[in-house]
């Protein structure tokens, strides 16, 4: 498979999760023992993930970026690569809590663990043809 099809599949899913996580009907009201420093509420994602205003629209974000740099395998490199990194600092924060003003605990954790390994394999390890 190529980077640029990685790009846009790990783009396309940052974009889709973070547009569900302002659907009401698949949140539910997120664990008081774990407020956040920045006045809004979180929920959970599917009873699973936590998520609030600004951790959906970073998705967003990210999965927009990662669909426009899809157009070139050089950004497209570059992008998994700098996720390898972000999904790492945010893994480390949900383990270590560092900050709070975003949703970093339980499921959370091994997902972005998850998108470590994946972005980094399709970053630094997989080769595929130029095209």
């Amino acid at each position: 498979m190529s980077i640029s099809r990685i790009a846009t599949l790990l783009g396309a899913a940052l974009i889709l999760f973070g547009a569900l996580g302002f659907v009401p009907p698949l949140l539910t009201p997120g664990e008081a023992v774990h407020p956040l420093s920045i006045d809004t509420p979180h929920d959970q994602l599917f009873r699973l993930f936590p998520v609030s205003l600004l951790d959906n629209l970073f998705h967003i974000l990210l999965g927009g970026w990662g669909i426009a740099a899809a157009r070139s395998r050089l950004r497209a490199l570059m992008f998994l690569r700098i996720c390898a990194a972000v999904f790492a600092v945010l893994t480390v924060f949900g383990i270590v809590p560092f900050t709070d003003m975003f949703p970093l605990y339980g499921n959370d954790i091994w997902l972005h663990a998850l998108m470590t390994l994946v972005a980094a394999y399709f970053g630094w390890v997989h080769r595929s043809a130029p095209t």
